[in-house]
């Protein structure tokens, strides 16, 4: 099939798939008037990758299957691992700072299952590697859309999957036949995942043998029997639908789902782990380790956003000059070049993994730069906050510019330091669209999505490599004599 057009792509999403908005049925994703924004986010990279100006940004000449997605190249190396960083840093910057998940994810998953296929294989003699390597050829020559569902319910969070009250609180095989699996259960968060073309379904934890039946792996199409995708309420779109200063929700939204398994039928060759419980933590945990990577990428380019806004808001206002405005700004600046120096640092200092020649950003580096992200997010939005002023929450709407007989008092009261007094209400609107109609949603993702603080500092105390530090501690104290 090859690469596809933005028309494809969206033809490819009337399929008959089982999706829910504020309780209704939504028989066309497309052309909805709420979803449809996120939609027509993901639709972006499918125009991106048409456009001469940035084709070579979005687009791989592959040895194997032609031109591909550079989403799907394997990374081989740091070199790799940098160009992805990129792809995922301008994307987002073409996305009006919103990442646009719906090719990055999926692969993120593909190249942490093809690490964990392979290990599985050769400790179990397993042939999970090439129903996965087959099932990457599927996605690339088809150029589809994905999304993954890793997170579930989890019910009562003390208990471990067979633990549960109610046995569907995680996804689990509920039978297996000659053809296939039969899978039961849901997963929360799901992102993008009604503009996804098949959702992969990953581990969310570590099992013991007695949950192997929740240590299930696999892919099914979005429009899969019994599948079926309950929204969230996007209520920055239906602000931005009232409100045509608000860009974003109209043009520039991501969707999560509760993502419903009721009885969900896949064959065997989509099934990539189904009982080895052993290998479901590695799985687990692999696949954050490259979607930590994104979301120090995308993140980056969404602090860049916040740079630009906060520094034409200071001049808009007249006090760029400022002593704690500066400081203000440097903060965001901060920010943005820490996540950028994390994921260009994760990539130089990768690993290579020895069976598939998957390269692997670095893992220190990479959740140093996520924690920094969780946490410092809250602060960024209260030095925005403090730059724009009190007009960002207070300031007239756009429909009072357009009032002929308001418009005179707006443009006379509402005038700033530089520019017209619409184009500083503009930035106002900005950002009130980013702390108001997307605050919720960003306050939380910033300090949930791809995983907690807690996750992160987890994988920190783990995985940190202390013998050269002990050393010099022991040197330091006198109780070695060499570093050697």
């Amino acid at each position: 099939m090859g690469l596809r057009r933005v028309e494809e792509y969206l033809e490819s999403l009337r399929d008959g798939r089982e999706v829910y908005y504020r309780g209704e049925r939504v028989d066309d994703v497309t052309s909805h008037e709420v979803l449809g924004a996120a939609v027509r986010h993901a639709s972006d990279i499918y125009r991106l990758q048409w456009d001469p100006r940035y084709r070579d940004l979005l687009v791989y000449e592959d040895p194997e299957y032609g031109l591909i997605s550079r989403f799907y190249k394997i990374p081989r190396g740091s070199g790799d691992l940098l160009e992805r960083f990129e792809l995922i840093y301008e994307t987002t910057r073409f996305g009006r700072g919103m990442f646009n998940i719906i090719k990055a994810i999926g692969s993120d998953a593909l190249f942490a299952l093809m690490v964990i296929a392979r290990r599985m294989d050769k400790a179990l003699g397993t042939s999970y590697y090439e129903r996965v390597m087959n099932y990457y050829r599927y996605v690339v020559e088809n150029d589809l859309a994905l999304a993954v569902a890793q997170t579930d319910v989890k019910g009562d969070r003390s208990k471990r999957p067979h633990e549960q009250a109610d046995p569907d609180l995680y996804v689990h095989i509920v039978e297996r036949t000659k053809d296939g699996i039969y899978v039961q259960g849901a997963k929360a968060h799901t992102t993008q995942s009604i503009a996804a073309n098949e959702i992969i379904v990953l581990p969310t934890r570590a099992m013991t043998e007695r949950d192997r039946d929740y240590a299930v792996a696999f892919a099914v199409p979005a429009n899969a029997r019994g599948l079926k995708l309950v929204s969230r309420p996007m209520k920055a779109v239906e602000s931005a639908l009232r409100d045509p200063s608000f860009v974003m929700g109209r043009m520039n939204v991501e969707n999560e789902t509760l993502t419903i398994f009721d009885n969900v039928f896949v064959p065997w060759e989509r099934v990539f782990m189904a009982g080895e419980w052993q290998f479901a933590g590695p799985l687990a945990v692999t696949f954050p380790r490259y979607h930590r990577f994104t979301a120090i990428s995308y993140r980056a380019a969404m602090a860049d956003l916040l740079v630009g806004l906060a520094k034409l808001l200071a001049e808009y206002n007249g006090v760029d000059g400022k002593s704690h405005i500066r400081r203000d700004v440097a903060y965001i600046i901060r920010y943005k070049e820490m996540l950028r120096a994390t994921a260009v640092a994760a990539s130089h200092y990768c690993e290579v993994d020895p069976e598939t020649g998957v390269a692997m950003p670095n893992i220190v580096m990479t959740n140093v730069g996520k924690l920094l992200a969780n946490e410092e997010y809250t602060n960024v939005v209260k030095h925005l906050i403090d730059v724009a002023g009190g007009l960002a929450a207070t300031a007239p709407s756009m429909q009072d510019f357009e009032n002929p007989q308001l418009r005179p008092y707006l443009e006379k009261y509402l005038a700033g330091a530089r520019g017209t007094a619409l184009e500083r209400a503009r930035l106002f609107m900005l950002a009130r669209e980013w702390i108001s109609s997307f605050g919720a949603l960003f306050t939380t993702a910033m300090i949930h999505a791809e995983g907690s603080i807690e996750a992160s500092i987890i994988e920190l105390y783990r995985s940190y490599d202390y013998e050269e530090s002990k050393k010099l501690a022991l040197y330091a104290a006198g109780l070695r004599d060499t570093l050697d």
